[in-house]
């Protein structure tokens, strides 16, 4: 059944991201063609450039598509998490894009700086200039804000890419006005500043997708939110070391570990375990692939009084962020307990062993024993 929902799910998606696509690639065709024939009438280099720009647009909407389509293929044997992590590649690809068109464009400029030519512009080149503005913003807007319901970072770098087209047809009917009134024209050299502002633009997609790639920080919404179901459940008193992997937009699998009272039994806790995980998978859509246990003492309370004293011990120095797993055995005189460092911390390790050798000072009588813990998601 979750891989039915999922798939359901998924393609609801696709179909969403699909058609947002096809509008994007309509809109700028159309635009790009207008605004071709009009630099070439005008002579006008920053409404060429504009056009140029219109049709990699065009082309970004084409390979979202194409992504999408190609992330959406179901898990098989050699990729048993599926496709999802496509997506990604074809937002880098759509960042490059833009990357590269702002180079060439910046390449034109200059040949333009160096040897200039006046424009000659029409009444109806300038409506229709002013009537792509508003397209581009609508466009953007929307492009924008489905990418960002549906979570498809290709939707979202396109979206941008509208919106400041929009700026720069805007900037280029400013600089029409200048020429007009002052016969001053400043056609190339504002053609070299949308160049730059555009491959800024394609620096600042591709550094956003790279990190997407290489592994990043679940944002705090997504790991709270599973936390906050996680704990739920009357009988989690914690949940720890959430673990998430990210196969593409939405698509996560992971691990967490839950604190449950010491007196729990075989049966209970395996049902508990499936419980969560189908409640986690139900509200959120993640996949639980693991759930560890950590058992916590809840029958004497005078251990229940020294988990207080470790505790405020530990967390009275700045960069310990938690203590979790604590157990303490009275006939083994043993103490267990795992420790979450900040990222902060110059030194996390020295930090780590000052920690745990005052814990084993303050109680002599026992065999303490500390784990150092990464915070993966919990921020």
């Amino acid at each position: 059944m979750k891989e039915i929902r999922e798939g359901e799910k998924q393609l609801r998606r696709e179909k969403i991201i699909i058609r947002t696509g096809i509008i994007g690639i309509l809109a700028n065709v159309v635009l790009a063609a207008f605004k071709a024939v009009i630099g070439g009438i005008t002579g006008s280099v920053a409404i060429t450039m504009d056009a140029v720009n219109n049709l990699s647009d065009a082309g970004s909407s084409l390979i979202t598509i194409v992504g999408t389509k190609l992330a959406g293929k179901p898990a098989d044997r050699k990729h048993p998490f599926g496709y999802g992590r496509i997506e990604y590649l074809s937002a880098m690809l759509i960042s490059v894009i833009v990357l590269y068109a702002g180079m060439k464009s910046l390449e034109e400029s200059v040949k333009k700086i160096l040897h200039p030519s006046a424009p000659d512009y029409t009444a109806i080149s300038l409506i229709i200039v002013g009537a792509a503005v508003i397209v581009k913003i609508i466009l953007g807007r929307y492009v924008k804000s489905v990418g960002d319901r549906v979570n498809s970072a290709s939707l979202v770098n396109s979206g941008q890419d509208a919106t400041l087209d929009a700026v720069i047809s805007a900037s280029t009917l400013a600089a029409a006005g200048i020429y007009l009134c002052s016969g001053f024209s400043l056609e190339a050299w504002l053609a070299a500043v949308i160049s730059v502002v555009i491959i800024k633009s394609g620096i600042d997609m591709l550094r956003e997708t790279l990190s997407e790639i290489l592994g990043q920080r679940v944002d705090r919404d997504t790991a709270n939110r599973i936390k906050a179901v996680v704990t739920s459940f009357p009988d989690v008193y914690g949940a720890y070391d959430l673990v998430l992997h990210n196969y593409g937009p939405d698509r996560f699998t992971g691990s967490v570990h839950i604190e449950v009272p010491d007196s729990m039994d075989a049966d209970a806790l395996d049902q508990l375990i499936r419980d969560v995980s189908a409640k986690v998978y139900q509200e959120t859509g993640t996949i639980l692939t693991g759930v560890g246990i950590y058992s916590m003492n809840t029958r004497n309370p005078e251990i229940i009084a020294i988990r207080k004293d470790v505790t405020d011990l530990v967390l009275s120095h700045d960069g310990i962020m938690q203590m979790h797993g604590f157990y303490l055995d009275r006939e083994a005189r043993t103490m267990r307990f795992d420790l979450v460092v900040s990222f902060e911390v110059e030194d996390r390790l020295a930090l780590f062993r000052k920690v745990l050798e005052e814990v084993r000072n303050h109680y002599p009588d026992y065999d303490v024993n500390g784990n150092m813990d990464t915070d993966f998601s919990e921020s």
